[in-house]
């Protein structure tokens, strides 16, 4: 009996691990919402990462969270560093390219709990009084987030959090 329950374990382990394995090696997570202002007021807030307190869903997870803004903070160039609670874990993001009024491209760059390279994403699409914004981030999913992804459901996850913050962007930018 004992034997039958270790090839039952051992044949239970190895499918998790090939399902883990068969999993893409990039991810991307994304959300829209429709905001009833103008794209370039929208872009301010994000542009300029000392607004991000007022909206970003991540800024609540650990009100007591360390943060540091660089001598840039709007625009390309602009940087914004946090070391926080197992919630928010410690990284850097950076601004890597603003196309004004329509897209914020931001390198980010987490070192705990786990290290991860990722690319977030705003664009700002407008029609007539409203503009759709996106929030997107994609990355490559090494093994071990690949087998993490395997129990949890990383797009309902982050999607959760990024549903949040335009929520609260648009309440920010329809005032």
């Amino acid at each position: 009996m004992l034997k039958i329950i270790s090839i039952a374990v051992v044949l239970l382990v190895g499918g998790i691990l090939l399902f883990a394995a068969a999993r893409p090696d990039f991810f991307r997570v994304e959300r829209s919402a429709v905001i009833k202002a103008p794209p370039g007021k929208i872009f301010a807030q994000i542009n300029d990462l000392k607004a991000w307190g007022a909206w970003s869903p991540y800024e609540k997870k650990d009100p007591a969270m360390k943060r540091t803004i660089g001598a840039v903070t709007a625009g390309k160039g602009a940087v914004y560093e946090w070391h926080g609670d197992k919630n928010v874990g410690k990284g850097r993001m950076e601004i890597t390219d603003a196309a004004a009024p329509s897209k914020i491209v931001i390198k980010l760059d987490f070192l705990e709990p786990f290290e991860a390279h990722n690319t977030a994403e705003f664009t700002m699409e407008g029609k007539g009084e409203a503009t759709t914004v996106t929030w997107a981030m994609h990355g490559p999913v090494n093994f071990v987030s690949k087998l993490m992804g395997a129990f949890f459901d990383m797009d309902k996850m982050i999607g959760t959090d990024f549903a949040a913050g335009l929520a609260n962007l648009k309440s920010i930018a329809e005032k």
